[in-house]
């Protein structure tokens, strides 16, 4: 199953594709895979690891124009994702927190203050400020990660490939 967008049901035993922008939702068995770059992928899971939720964002302001609702924005993913947990009777505030990304993919341009960076800035806050614990992060760096997670009680496994 190929994820362009916003997803809100993933069948265990499924596997889930992000994209830059997606989102999905999935109960334990689901798998969620995806790649980043200077992106950063924010897993959500209840305590007992029986759903989990994942978005692949790529910025992490939207612009004050922007019109409708992009997941490729951060606010947006992660409203999407509260919905999605909420739909299933999971308070967000009670979840465990992973972040992966926010890699320098142009490290001869940018020493300090790239995308990769200000996306992790932004999540770091961004949880922080809706009261969730980040237990879990693998962010930073000159390299591309591929992140694939199956919800239940492993983590999330991140393998950096160099850019």
């Amino acid at each position: 199953m190929i994820a362009a967008g916003v997803h809100a049901a993933l069948a265990p035993s499924r596997t889930c594709v992000l994209h830059p922008g997606g989102v999905a939702c999935g109960d334990s068995g689901a798998r969620f895979e995806t790649l980043l770059g200077s992106c950063v992928a924010i897993v959500l899971t209840d305590p007992r690891r029986t759903v989990g939720a994942i978005c692949h964002v790529v910025h992490a302001n939207a612009p004050h124009d922007a019109a409708g609702v992009d997941c490729a924005y951060g606010e947006h993913a992660l409203a999407a994702m509260y919905g999605m947990l909420r739909a299933r009777a999971i308070n967000p505030k009670l979840c465990e927190a992973f972040l992966y990304g926010g890699g320098n993919m142009f490290p001869f341009l940018f020493d300090c203050r790239h995308p990769g960076d200000s996306n992790v800035r932004w999540a770091r806050s961004a949880l922080d400020r809706d009261g969730i614990r980040l237990t879990t992060e693998d962010v930073g760096g000159a390299t591309y990660r591929r992140l694939s997670w199956t919800v239940g009680a492993g983590m999330p496994v991140s393998i950096g490939v160099p850019v």
